[in-house]
């Protein structure tokens, strides 16, 4: 059975594989070999979900590194199972979430930029200590920031697409947005959530809240939230951008109330050896005949 993945150094953390299993390394560019017998990809960077496919004839699964899996959605075939890494970036991304919003709630953004001018100014900020933080998209990612709000002494209320003990659902959302001072948006990007942060749901949150997204940049109208912050009635802090890479010359950069950073949530030293033993596991399941792990279904 042939596998191609894009890094040779993921070859350590694959584990034991079956004698019959040869696994090749392609980086994007020109093929390692005979295309026309790899079993599973994981995909490098580069190629176009539609090229893969086409250059590729008897793929019978792709397993990503990332946990979205938007960009390959549209373009897999039936039966090919697509498989992305869920699981493997939680801690990171809500990591980036819990720092992300202390920095702009503590105002680090302002006092960043006050070093790099030297300005030695004081001022009083907000706290998470006693604030409400609404995490739209309850998932494991944003169950483990609940935990981290939680251990700030932070209310947190939560929605996701199916109601369960203590979790909203997005019908909730216009009775749940006007009592959070932190919004945080960590939901996968499908037909559904696309531009789900539009202008009316802005509208809905209170005066001086912080919108934070750590899920895809489409999942928020930019030019609405570039509004509100513009108008100095609400903040953000922005892990993912629409367009992403945001413009050099975008308004969004040089607004007081806004925090980016460029799509680093899950970018901390050890990636390799958290997303290759999941490949691993699934060369042995494919190899075996067994089910394979995190395939996605209708959308993620």
């Amino acid at each position: 059975m042939k596998v191609w993945i894009p890094h040779e150094a993921g070859l350590a953390y694959l584990g034991v594989l079956p004698e019959d299993v040869d696994v090749e390394i392609w980086e994007g560019g020109a093929h390692p070999s005979d295309p026309g017998d790899v079993r599973l990809l994981v995909p490098p960077g580069g190629p176009a979900p539609e090229q893969v496919f086409a250059d590729l004839p008897a793929l019978e699964a792709v397993q990503l590194l990332s946990a979205g899996a938007e960009q390959w959605v549209p373009h897999t075939p039936d039966g090919i199972a697509l498989c992305d890494n869920r699981g493997a970036h939680t801690e990171a991304t809500a990591e980036w979430i819990q720092t992300a919003t202390l920095a702009s709630i503590r105002r680090f953004d302002a006092f960043a930029r006050q070093q790099a001018e030297r300005d030695w100014a004081p001022t009083r900020t907000g706290s998470l200590t006693g604030a409400t933080a609404l995490i739209v998209g309850a998932g494991s990612i944003g169950e483990s920031v609940a935990r981290r709000f939680e251990a700030c002494g932070t209310e947190v209320l939560k929605i996701a697409r199916t109601a369960r003990a203590g979790v909203h659902t997005l019908a909730d959302l216009p009775d749940l947005l006007p009592k959070a001072d932190v919004v945080v948006v960590i939901v996968p990007l499908t037909p559904e959530t696309e531009h789900l942060v539009d202008a009316a749901f802005l509208a809905q949150m209170r005066d001086g809240a912080l919108l934070v997204n750590a899920a895809r940049g489409r999942v928020v109208d930019t030019e609405a939230l570039t509004r509100e912050v513009a108008s100095g009635r609400l903040r953000c802090a922005l892990d993912v951008t629409e367009p992403e890479p945001l413009p050099a010359d975008h308004e969004l950069w040089g607004l007081e109330g806004a925090l980016i950073t460029p799509h680093v949530g899950g970018a901390v030293e050890g990636f390799l050896g958290r997303v290759y033993p999941l490949v691993g596991d699934q060369i042995r399941r494919l190899a075996a005949g067994e089910p394979l792990a995190h395939v996605i279904e209708n959308g993620y």
